[in-house]
């Protein structure tokens, strides 16, 4: 399983961010806190985009914590949850900058996230919250950066919500007043074109599918069915009973159980890398499983 060394066995962690996407770290302090707890391989899966990988990289080799690269794609689902079609969380291993099927589609979405984002100013100037677009480049660094944490952490910082999670539950989350519908890729689309680019598809954090008995299972049937290789079982902030049931799930339709903390820094200061909550548990073996899946 795990090196000599590694904290209670925890070994790599498939799904941190940094802050060129929504998390607080810069990509080379992310291999550092691995180290730090034993882990061996991290995947930084930054939102729709691979910049960073080859910095965390060239950290990690001084480290001695391999960086597999990687991303996470916010998708539409192919099914309604009480009559909204929810966004679905697909990571992708394997894929790096460059050109490419996944690649060129991420320069089209970088493109559509400032629209959405100018489009998200001007909804909650509406009502009646002041802020500006260059409130929010300065939160995340550059402007193709900009995510709803940041426009929470802007909001958090006004008084106007207590917490980011308040900024969800209250302004930004899908329903709420301040949301701003985006162009997200179809999810089989975007994993037929994580496939293309020799990648493997691993849908995220599976229980916010909004899905449980029957429809839980024909969805991530027909996710399977169009080409995904693994689901994320032991994620940072389930259950040991929730975990169990996905490893369960996963093996019944021939998926990679793999798993990660979903590190995002500060923007969730309750997780750590390589460490979750605490319990984070995920075998060094998941990897080849995975490289196993690849077909480019």
């Amino acid at each position: 399983m795990g090196r000599k060394g590694c904290e209670h066995g925890r070994v790599i962690d498939l799904h941190v961010h940094s802050l060129l996407s929504d998390g607080s770290d810069e990509p080379e302090r992310l291999p550092e806190l691995a180290a730090k707890v034993g882990c061996r391989t991290i995947a930084l899966t930054d939102h729709d985009r691979l910049e960073g990988i080859e910095r965390a990289r060239a950290r990690g080799a001084e480290v001695g914590v391999e960086v597999i690269g990687g991303t996470e794609l916010s998708c539409s689902a192919h099914y309604d949850v009480d009559g909204i079609r929810p966004v679905l969380h697909i990571l992708v291993y394997f894929v790096e900058a460059g050109d490419g099927p996944l690649q060129r589609e991420l320069v089209r979405q970088s493109s559509a996230r400032i629209d959405r984002n100018e489009r998200l100013v001007e909804r909650l100037r509406t009502l009646g919250i002041d802020l500006s677009f260059d409130d929010l480049v300065a939160a995340a660094g550059k402007e193709d950066g900009i995510g709803r944490p940041h426009v929470a952490k802007v909001l958090v910082e006004r008084g106007i919500v207590a917490s980011p999670q308040d900024a969800f539950d209250v302004w930004l989350g899908k329903g709420k007043p301040g949301y701003v519908e985006r162009d997200e890729l179809d999810a089989k689309t975007a994993i037929d074109l994580a496939v293309q680019s020799g990648g493997v598809a691993v849908i995220a954090h599976p229980l916010s599918l909004g899905l449980a008995g029957a429809s839980f299972d024909n969805a991530i049937g027909e996710l399977r069915d169009a080409g995904m290789g693994g689901m994320e079982c032991v994620y940072g902030r389930y259950r040991p009973r929730e975990r169990a049931s996905l490893i369960e799930m996963a093996r019944r339709n021939n998926l990679v159980a793999t798993g990660g903390s979903d590190y995002h820094g500060t923007y969730k200061p309750d997780l750590r890398v390589g460490v979750g909550l605490g319990d984070l548990n995920v075998a060094d073996s998941v990897v080849e499983e995975l490289r196993s899946r690849r077909i480019a």
